[in-house]
């Protein structure tokens, strides 16, 4: 088995490095998480960062422990993955983007630069998530204990477009192949294979016959 490390990467105990993985100069692989005392995040030890084989982890960019990343996946400069991810085969997560704890990503999902995916998110698989867009989980904005239960990210089904700079509020659910319009503000469910624009986002049409997977 054979892997490339770049100069001056950090690979913490225990990572597992999968055949033909790239790490990139001053990347850091199996990070620990360090915790604020009002953290949401579970509190406890983390197995080892798993690397699945043929997987890049970019320039700079770090991935935590207790995540697993598939086949072949990108993970772009400076971009960062946090602890207990499951990452699809073949994903790609773009320069500067943040996949926060407890999330899910299915395969050949794509991530855009600087794209915001907040905890306790799932994204199916094929979705396409443009730059800059932002996901939210937290109705309380860090107020009253009663958030702690009530967390939740959005849900993405499976070949659903974000487009770029949209936000997407706490639980919402996009449908299979629903088209959310550039800074879109999701504040409800969408229905799949529709296009919602505006703020707050509302239907505009169906998603043309041709663009559908």
């Amino acid at each position: 088995m054979s892997y490339e490390v770049g100069e001056n990467v950090v690979v913490y105990p225990g990572t597992v490095i999968g055949d033909g993985c790239k790490i990139g100069d001053n990347a850091v692989v199996g990070k620990q998480p360090s915790l604020s005392p009002r953290s949401t995040a579970k509190r406890e030890e983390l197995p080892p960062l798993e690397l699945g084989p043929g997987t890049i982890v970019s320039t700079g960019a770090v991935v935590f422990a207790g995540t697993k990343l598939g086949a072949r996946v990108i993970v772009g400069d400076g971009a960062r993955v946090r602890e207990r991810c499951v990452i699809g085969d073949d994903v790609v997560i773009g320069s500067g983007s943040l996949v926060e704890n407890d999330t899910t990503v299915g395969a050949l999902t794509k991530i855009q630069a600087e794209a915001y995916i907040t905890a306790y998110s799932i994204l199916e698989d094929e979705v396409f998530i443009a730059p800059c867009v932002v996901t939210t989980n937290d109705n309380f904005m860090g107020r009253t204990e009663k958030r702690h239960e009530l967390i939740k990210g959005p849900t993405i089904r499976r070949r659903a477009r974000i487009g770029g700079g949209a936000i997407l509020c706490p639980g919402v659910e996009i449908g299979e192949e629903a088209f959310v319009g550039a800074g879109a503000v999701v504040t409800k469910d969408v229905p799949p294979r529709v296009v919602v624009v505006g703020n707050p986002a509302r239907v505009l049409r169906d998603v043309p016959e041709e663009e559908l997977l």
